[in-house]
């Protein structure tokens, strides 16, 4: 049989080497296709890894973000606990110089009393003898017109 007849059965024709060569281009198309598939799967699979990488991040941040927060209110509750405490303080030392203040005042009252009393004392001596000396200026005041008519009296009765 001569070549150039295109006969598939004979692996020699010129038919089987075409429809071989076909076969080949069809694996290989098929090989292809294949990596291609298996490439989308790998980007596929690098997005998804990215996206879990950046979902990751995110709780991470929204994390720092409670802690902080946490932070924040913990602050603020020890900021509002001194506040309070400083008020309870400033009360206490107003309270406590509130009584320091009238226990001064009251001692200061007991010392001018005290300093008062002897100056009472000694005021109502002078004016007691300044009464007295008055007493014996009016006395013989008194006497001398008492007597002044006894006299004339006495003078007279014998006339």
């Amino acid at each position: 049989m001569p070549r150039d007849i295109y006969d598939p059965a004979v692996p020699d024709s010129p038919a089987h080497s075409a429809s071989s060569h076909q076969h080949q281009q069809q694996q290989q198309q098929v090989q292809q296709q294949q990596q291609q598939q298996q490439q989308q799967q790998q980007q596929q699979q690098q997005q998804q890894q990215q996206q879990q990488q950046v979902q990751q991040q995110q709780q991470q941040q929204q994390q720092q973000q409670q802690q902080q927060q946490q932070q924040q209110q913990q602050q603020r509750m020890e900021q509002q606990r001194q506040q309070q405490q400083q008020r309870q303080q400033q009360q206490q030392q107003q309270q406590q110089q509130h009584q320091q203040q009238e226990e001064m005042q009251q001692q200061q009252q007991m010392e001018q009393q005290q300093q008062q009393q002897p100056q009472a004392v000694q005021q109502q001596q002078p004016q007691q003898e300044v009464q007295q000396q008055q007493q014996q200026q009016q006395q013989p005041e008194q006497q001398q017109p008492q007597q002044q008519p006894h006299r004339h009296r006495c003078t007279t009765s014998p006339n």
